[in-house]
């Protein structure tokens, strides 16, 4: 019927605490989505989803985890029309050596690249055919190099290649957001100050660093009815920070 408003959809957001995915969540559900937020920290999880108002759940996952994977998923909805894979952090372990090498390899490996692979792996299924979309953030340092964290998240590159393909018969997409240098997240800790803002900021081509808030309405475009011919893509939201490639 002419009027008539859409029916609300279940978005699942991971790493929904804070940061992108909380802007995310905050998008979807101002939208009058019902919206999932997933995360480890069960404080910061309740506060976001507090804040965002009733139709925000939280659920606190170890989404590298198989076993808590299965059962987050035994709660979720039935019916899964957008999933935002968006947990993932810098594996912070120092040292030497080849102990120290493979805690920090396999730390960012299963930070940034099993967190997604687990959960859309036990939840395609629930992914509407024609209207199901997957959205992944990835990060400008799979492009620029960042050591094991740019490795890891090129990973996701690749993986969602090969998942769009998978998903695209039954009118699934599946796309990848890639940041630049978002302020207001937790991924610089105590290293984000004045000084290095204006560093990060020079170089854009807008003159500025991003906000939660820019990465968020990337991702709820790929999200909308209107990105249902766009697969299989990485959509750089970096203000120029690199061209894309």
């Amino acid at each position: 019927m002419a009027g008539q408003q859409p029916q609300p959809r279940n978005v699942v957001v991971t790493g929904g605490g804070t940061g992108i995915g909380l802007a995310a969540a905050r998008g979807f559900a101002e939208a009058g989505d019902r919206v999932v937020i997933v995360g480890r920290r069960r404080e910061i999880l309740e506060a976001a989803a507090e804040s965002l108002g009733p139709a925000v759940r939280p659920m606190v996952c170890d989404l590298a985890d198989p076993e808590a994977v299965d059962r987050l998923v035994a709660r979720l909805p039935e019916r899964i029309d957008v999933l935002v894979n968006n947990a993932g952090s810098r594996e912070t372990a120092s040292g030497v050596g080849t102990r120290a090498v493979l805690a920090r390899w396999r730390g960012d490996f299963e930070r940034n690249v099993l967190t997604a692979v687990l959960l859309t792996e036990a939840v395609r299924d629930r992914l509407p055919s024609g209207t199901g979309r997957v959205i992944t953030v990835s990060s400008v340092a799979a492009l620029r190099g960042a050591g094991s964290y740019g490795a890891a998240k090129a990973a996701l590159h690749a993986w969602n290649h090969t998942l769009a393909a998978q998903l695209g018969p039954s009118g699934v997409t599946a796309n990848v957001v890639a940041p630049g240098t978002i302020a207001g997240t937790e991924f610089f800790g105590g290293r984000w100050n004045d000084a290095e803002s204006n560093r990060r900021a020079s170089r854009t081509l807008v003159g500025r660093v991003g906000a939660p808030e820019d990465v968020a309405a990337a991702i709820r475009f790929l999200a909308s009815p209107e990105a249902g011919y766009v697969t299989g893509e990485i959509l750089h939201c970096n203000g120029g920070e690199l061209l894309g490639r």
